[in-house]
Order: C-alpha cells, then sequence, then structure tokens
C-alpha cells in the first residue's frame, strides 16, 4: 500500500520562515512558552520595586521641571525645567504608560499601577489606546488590511500596500507627525476610516470624540494654563513657561515616534498578507511576531528611556511580560532565532532611525521608480 505524504509547511507561511516544518514551527511555540511561563512564574518583590521606583523618579522629575518652569525667564531655569519635564513624560509614557495600560503590572494587584486604572500623559485616552494598539496592533502584527499601525492609515510603509499618489507625501506627511505624535494617534485611534468602512458605528465614534475632548481638556489645563499661570503669577513667566511645556511635549513626541517606528519599519523587518495568518497556530504566531519587529541596541539606561520597547522583538512575543524583565529573556530569544534559522533584527538607533526614514522615502514612489533595496 502506498502512504501519502502530507507536505508540513503550509501553502503560504512568510518568506522569512518558509524553511520551516509544522513540527519545528509548533516546537519553537512550546519553547517560548517555557520562557514566558519561567518568568511569570517568577516576577516578585524585586519587580515591584523597581517600577514604583521608576514611577517616583519620574514623579520627582515632573515636579521639579514644573517648579523650575515657575521662573522660566531665567535662561538656566527654562532650559534644566524644560529637560527635566521632556524625561519625565518620556518616562510616563514609554517606561511606565505604555507598559502599565498593556496589564504588564496587573500581577501586583496594585489599584493604582494597574491597567484598568492608569490614565497616561498622552492626549489619546488609554482606553482607545488599548482597543488599536494591544487588541488591533498585537493580535495582527504587520498583516496589511488587518493591522492598522502598517501605516497608521496614511504613510505607505510596505510594498504589499498598494500605492496611490497620496503616497508621494509619505516624507512630509511622517516629518509632520512626529513632533505632533501624540494629536496623530488620538485622532488615529478614532478610527474614522472604520467608519467610512461601515465597521465602526458611528455611535462609537461620538464616545470617543468625547473621551478625547475630556482627555484633551485636561491635558491643556496641566499644561498650558496650570504651570504657565502660575509662573506668570510667580514671576511673570508665563509665557516662558508655557514655550517650556511646549518643547518637552515635543521632545516627547519625537521620542516617541523615533522609538515606535524603528520598531517595525528598519530593513529585513517583514509585513504580512492576510493569506499567509490563515490556520496560524500559537507558533506561527510567535514567528510572525519576531519576523515583524525589530530591536534597537543600547545600554540600560537607554531601554529604560525606550520603554524598553528597544527590546521590540520580545515584547511583541510577550505584551503582558514586565518591561525589566525583556534584558533577561533577549538572549534566549534570540539563540532560538538563530537555532530556527529566523532572523533576529537588531541594531543602534542611528542605523534604525536612517532605514526607517529611507524606507518611507522609497515608499512615497510607485514601486517601478523606487530603488530596490
Amino acid at each position: 500500500m502506498t502512504i501519502a505524504i502530507r507536505d508540513e509547511r503550509p501553502a503560504a507561511r512568510p518568506a522569512g520562515a518558509s524553511h520551516l516544518t509544522r513540527a519545528q514551527v509548533d516546537e519553537l511555540g512550546r519553547e517560548l512558552d517555557a520562557i514566558r511561563a519561567e518568568v511569570m512564574d517568577s516576577l516578585g518583590a524585586a519587580d515591584a520595586a523597581y517600577i514604583k521606583r521608576v514611577i517616583q523618579m519620574q514623579r520627582m522629575l515632573e515636579v521639579g521641571g514644573r517648579a523650575l518652569l515657575l521662573g522660566a525667564r531665567r535662561p538656566a531655569a527654562f532650559v534644566v525645567g524644560t529637560g527635566m519635564l521632556a524625561l519625565s513624560k518620556v518616562l510616563e509614557n514609554m517606561e511606565i504608560g505604555h507598559n502599565v495600560i498593556h496589564g504588564q503590572w496587573d500581577w501586583m494587584r496594585d489599584p493604582d499601577i494597574h491597567s484598568t486604572t492608569w490614565e497616561w500623559d498622552f492626549v489619546a485616552p488609554a482606553k482607545g489606546w488599548k482597543h488599536t494598539h494591544n487588541d488591533v496592533h498585537h493580535t495582527w502584527t504587520n498583516v496589511v488590511g488587518k493591522d492598522r499601525d502598517v501605516g497608521y492609515s496614511v504613510l505607505r510603509v510596505s510594498r504589499d500596500q498598494p500605492w496611490e499618489p497620496r503616497f508621494l507625501a509619505n516624507v512630509p506627511m511622517n516629518a509632520l507627525i512626529a513632533p505632533f505624535f501624540e494629536w496623530a494617534i488620538a485622532i488615529y485611534d478614532l478610527e474614522i476610516d472604520e467608519v467610512k468602512a461601515g465597521r465602526k458605528p458611528k455611535k462609537a465614534l461620538v464616545d470617543d470624540l468625547k473621551a478625547v475632548g475630556v482627555k484633551f481638556a485636561r491635558m491643556i489645563g496641566k499644561d498650558y494654563a496650570g504651570t504657565p499661570g502660575l509662573a506668570h503669577m510667580a514671576t511673570r513667566s508665563g509665557l516662558q513657561a508655557m514655550a517650556g511645556t511646549f518643547l518637552a511635549n515635543t521632545i516627547r513626541n519625537i521620542w516617541a515616534h523615533t522609538v515606535i517606528f524603528c520598531g517595525h519599519f528598519p530593513d529585513e523587518v517583514e509585513s504580512f498578507t492576510e493569506e499567509a495568518i490563515e490556520g496560524e497556530t500559537r507558533g506561527d504566531w510567535y514567528v510572525r511576531q519576531m519576523l515583524g519587529s525589530a530591536n534597537l541596541s543600547g545600554g540600560r539606561l537607554f531601554h529604560i528611556m525606550a520603554g524598553n520597547l528597544s527590546h521590540q522583538i520580545e515584547h511583541h512575543l510577550f505584551p503582558d511580560m514586565p518591561s525589566n524583565r525583556y534584558a533577561q529573556v533577549a538572549p534566549k530569544v534570540k539563540e532560538i532565532c538563530e537555532r530556527y534559522g529566523l532572523k533576529y533584527t537588531s541594531g543602534p538607533l542611528h542605523r534604525q532611525i536612517a532605514q526607517t526614514w529611507r524606507t518611507i522615502a522609497r515608499l512615497s514612489l510607485p514601486d517601478r521608480l523606487a530603488v530596490a533595496r
């Protein structure tokens, strides 16, 4: 009797993993599950102390920065106050807000450091961001047509996105988004394109607009009325304090935009078609996260200021793992990639920035005119 041998490879596995068999992908998934379980079972007091120290440091920087801006007519107070406030905003958004909202610290059962109660220092409300980022982006990472973060509805960042004339503005549009990133994300999270397509009810859009309006009022009140108002009454430094606060927000926005874009758009990072994820198993999902993300190399302080999104690959594999543990698991993930013949994309910030902007520039042109990578 002749026994038919079943092809173990799915019809449309991602290019970077096309050499793997079903058994290998399943085993890879089990190995990554074991890494996650080992870390999550060992979480304890040292981890809790870490995030509490970071929050304490962020609040000290914010109070100190705003206090110095009360005397912002003095150049030294303006420069140091703006710098401290910018650092506090970077820490709050990247290492604290992003990761708390992901649920990385929910295991502590601390109601003040929990994904259900934390509202970050960002115009985009946490509730809307949890849907577009945690639910949509992390589930459908780099799947064109499913992951709306592929181009954020306005940019072309993959050849799998059909070219349109509007993408000729890819570079200036991205340059405009960077300093106003929090506003761009707030608008993006409204999912206006989903409403136009009939996939999101208009009532939900109205509710989201109300939430953005409330958050907007709070942010304006704190940043552009509260601190400048006190500065005006104390030292007539209101305009300088307002300028310092605007500059601190701009620095934070550019930094967040840079780190996030370097996580998915440098060379070697793959995007995927919807066909490639048909019948996707847990192991296949892990493979897609590794091929669709890129890390940034650097020291411990750099990783903290990047919210440990410099370990973007590990974050996408284990989005609910506390960020202070990504450096611990990164060597194990890299070893797995090497052993299974998968790319583990990583590089210094300056190189990843250059590659990201080059990709955005090249894809602004029709494919027949673009210079090949």
